[in-house]
């Protein structure tokens, strides 16, 4: 088959790109590079450096695909609150000119990576797929807005889609050296340098965090199985509900490193409790956690020290500037 994968040089697009070449697929792939690596890319993929906006272009790359997998965005959801143009261009708009361009090129099926964003706060955790979503930043906002623009175009001209919430995915090719994004991505390459975490506000935040390849072979059968058409289907663990805190000393314990982190105010409209049931994707995928949080940090700390820290980029623009914005950004503290 032909698959098209969006994002291929980031994280998740990468990993989804290597396991459908060793299927024997053709993987077509696009990325701007916002927020990859261009040396994620496998090298068997035909790639392509260009932005998903550009629809004719994705139309043209999209002939004869019969499944699109759509991971690219800016998936920036703290930054959303202080660089909202950025990011829902690169959330929605994106997806209405991929959706657009796979509805004229008769794609079979469209399978999109959401976001447990999507959800906002809840009264209850663990986060179910039958609860309505009610998203608190931008970015959150823009992508439940992409998959209600998803499911109406693709009802509307007989394209099967599947809406995948993975949720805080870690993992070798993560970007590391973006100082806006990836909790224990940023975490790890600043304690190689000898220098301590920044953790907002208290430390209390707890969440549930995803080995990138407990969650690739789910993402795979979303484009073979018909028990998934039009399911929305939260993937990631459910068993490790920690704290950032926790996430800090865990990392440090692995570093045998001497931690004493930096605490500075809350983002604005963080989620406080956000994890999600992995019940569904249990029933209809097979789900199942194979790698402890600890494994996965073991793991993404030998990528990170392969690959040698870095320095922080600060390669994206803040467009509101006020008393509220971070100042780990404003300040460039990291």
């Amino acid at each position: 088959m032909k698959i098209f994968i969006s994002g291929v040089a980031g994280f998740l697009g990468s990993h989804l790109a290597d396991v459908m070449l060793a299927e024997g697929h053709k993987v077509i792939g696009v990325d701007n590079l916002i927020g990859g690596y261009l040396d994620n890319v496998p090298e068997d993929v035909e790639f392509y450096q260009v932005d998903c906006r550009y629809l004719n272009t994705m139309k043209k790359l999209m002939k004869d695909a019969d499944i699109v997998y759509h991971t690219a965005c800016t998936a920036y959801e703290g930054l959303s609150v202080f660089s909202p143009e950025l990011v829902c261009e690169n959330t929605y708009q994106i997806t209405a000119s991929l959706i657009s361009a796979a509805a004229s090129q008769n794609v079979k099926r469209f399978v999109y990576c959401s976001s447990m964003a999507r959800y906002g706060s809840q009264d209850v955790v663990p986060f179910t797929e039958d609860m309505i979503p009610k998203p608190q930043d931008p970015y959150g906002i823009s992508k439940y807005a992409a998959e209600n623009l998803i499911r109406c175009l693709c009802e509307v001209h007989g394209m099967e889609f599947v809406i995948a919430v993975p949720h805080n995915i870690i993992g070798p090719r993560q970007k590391y050296d973006d100082p806006y994004r990836n909790v224990a991505s940023i975490m790890i390459n600043l304690m190689l340098q000898g220098r301590q975490p920044i953790i907002y506000g208290d430390g209390l935040q707890k969440r549930c965090f995803s080995f990138v390849q407990d969650d690739i072979d789910c993402l795979k059968k979303l484009a073979f199985q018909d028990n998934v058409v039009g399911e929305v289907i939260n993937i990631g663990p459910d068993e490790e509900f920690v704290s950032i805190n926790e996430l800090a000393e865990t990392i440090a314990d692995l570093l045998d490193f001497d931690l004493n982190p930096i605490y500075v105010p809350d983002r604005p409209q963080e989620v406080k409790l956000a994890t999600c049931s992995a019940d569904k994707a249990r029933r209809l995928l097979g789900y199942e956690t194979k790698y402890t949080l600890r494994q996965g940090l073991t793991e993404m700390i030998a990528y990170i020290k392969e690959k040698k820290p870095r320095k922080f980029r600060y390669h994206l623009d803040l467009e509101i500037v006020n008393e509220k914005t971070p100042r780990t950004w404003k300040d460039r503290l990291f």
